[in-house]
């Protein structure tokens, strides 16, 4: 019988173990690459978490689990709405699968500038079509589409159920944040709601913390005893000192999301954010399936809710009236 040489047969072995020193590696390589998705708000985190939440659930619904088969890269502008434009160029340069823009409009125009391939989808305040965000709401053309909750178009309807709570003859101030783009369109649309309901309004702004101190201190110095929150993420994170101060100075106040009124404040009249949220979720799912965000027509609201918080009321010596008690969708006792 012919004998294999000892040389020969270590040469083999070595060869065998080469080979299964590279099995590792060709089974990482085989390994699909995950979608990314680049994440950019205008907000913080931690009071965006339920919101954000109730993105994820929907992208999970659609088949997407983040760690799992899909990696979210998230980018907070912690308020500062300048960083928005870097911020969204970093995510280009990372060469994500889409971008999901939220937290009102300047990250939406933030991510429309960085990008004209890459898919964005969008929570946005104003209508995107006035912004030139998309061509139209059923086709939007480009890469754009995402959600559209009317939030800048309901000032005149918060205006309208504020004057039910107060004297006829009262005065009432409306916060907006001039950092924010949505500012001088809404102005100039509750100027003239204002001018058609025979109202006195006078505007008040803010883009920090100690500037919303400012304004509260001098509401009395402009005779004004209510107070109008125009929609803004900013001022949506602070809803703590918001409600904080309303109830101190016994400021009569509205806003824009039920989240304020969840946390003590008066009232609120507009779209359900978090199912907004879901949808920029759901959309963003069909997107990574392949589907193209210019044939995605703009979610638009079907119901708007409006929440009451009795104990703020009776705090600040209102009294509801049943009409109004009626119309609304959640009443906090």
């Amino acid at each position: 019988m012919k004998r294999t040489s000892l040389p020969l047969q270590r040469r083999a072995f070595i060869t065998l173990l080469g080979g299964a020193a590279a099995w590792p590696l060709a089974a990482r390589a085989q390994r699909p690459v995950i979608p990314v998705i680049g994440y950019l708000h205008s907000g913080s985190s931690a009071p965006y978490a339920h919101l954000v939440g109730a993105f994820r659930q929907s992208l999970k619904e659609a088949g997407y689990v983040e760690g799992e088969n899909v990696a979210i890269e998230y980018r907070w502008a912690e308020g500062h709405y300048d960083r928005l434009p870097a911020l969204a160029a970093e995510l280009v340069g990372r060469h994500v699968a889409l971008i999901v823009a939220q937290g009102g409009d300047p990250p939406v125009l933030a991510a429309k500038s960085a990008t004209a391939t890459i898919p964005v989808v969008f929570t946005i305040s104003s209508d995107p079509v006035r912004l030139g965000i998309v061509g139209s709401l059923n086709r939007p053309g480009g890469n754009v589409t995402g959600f559209w909750p009317y939030t800048s178009l309901l000032g005149t309807k918060r205006l309208e159920l504020m004057r039910q709570l107060l004297p006829a003859n009262a005065s009432i101030a409306v916060l907006v944040n001039p950092d924010n783009p949505n500012a001088d369109i809404d102005v100039t649309e509750l100027q003239n709601a204002a001018r058609t309901l025979g109202q006195s309004i006078t505007f008040v702004r803010a883009r920090s913390e100690t500037e919303i101190d400012a304004v509260f201190a001098t509401l009395g110095e402009r005779s004004a005893s209510a107070l109008l929150i125009n929609t803004d993420p900013f001022f949506l994170a602070r809803r703590d000192q918001f409600v904080s101060l309303a109830a101190h100075n016994g400021i009569t106040a509205i806003y824009a999301q039920r989240e304020f009124v969840a946390a003590g404040g008066l009232m609120s009249y507009g779209a359900d954010l978090a199912d907004g949220y879901r949808q920029v979720g759901i959309y963003a799912g069909r997107i990574l399936k392949g589907e193209k965000p210019a044939d995605l027509p703009v979610v638009q609201p079907t119901k708007f809710e409006m929440a009451i918080n009795l104990k703020t009321a009776k705090a600040l010596g209102l009294t509801v009236p049943d009409k109004l008690l009626a119309l609304a969708d959640e009443v906090i006792e």
